[in-house]
């Protein structure tokens, strides 16, 4: 349902992007979300967007860094990446979250949906 291209490889400072396109039915009635997980650590929250695209949320390691957007008419949400870090380096998941009262988007058992995931690699 969620299938995600970009990332690869950036330098320290550079910028990445990460697109995920979904194939579900009121694309509008979904947050999505970002997670990432790094090799031997578990998966976190990175960024989401809410369904009216009226609130977005960012873990504080991305905040003033990550950008979430979507884009209705493409059923497609973006997550942009600048001053990248080394840190940053890990799988990164697109998730998709049924809108509901009391929606917790930065947890990781809210979300239905999840993309195949994405390498992103910060190095030099």
């Amino acid at each position: 349902h969620l299938v995600q291209t970009g990332g690869g490889l950036g330098l320290p400072g550079g910028s990445l992007s990460i697109t995920c396109v979904a194939s579900l039915r009121r694309f509008s009635s979904y947050a999505m979300g970002w997670f990432r997980q790094a090799p031997g650590r578990e998966r976190e929250f990175v960024a989401a967007i809410d369904w009216s695209s009226e609130e977005t949320y960012y873990a504080d390691s991305v905040k003033g860094r990550f950008a979430v957007s979507r884009d209705y008419a493409k059923n497609t949400v973006y997550l942009q990446m600048n001053s990248l870090k080394p840190e940053d380096t890990a799988v990164y998941f697109c998730g998709a979250a049924l809108a509901r009262m009391g929606l917790d988007v930065e947890k990781e058992n809210e979300y239905g949906y999840w993309g195949q995931g994405t390498q992103v690699t910060v190095s030099s």
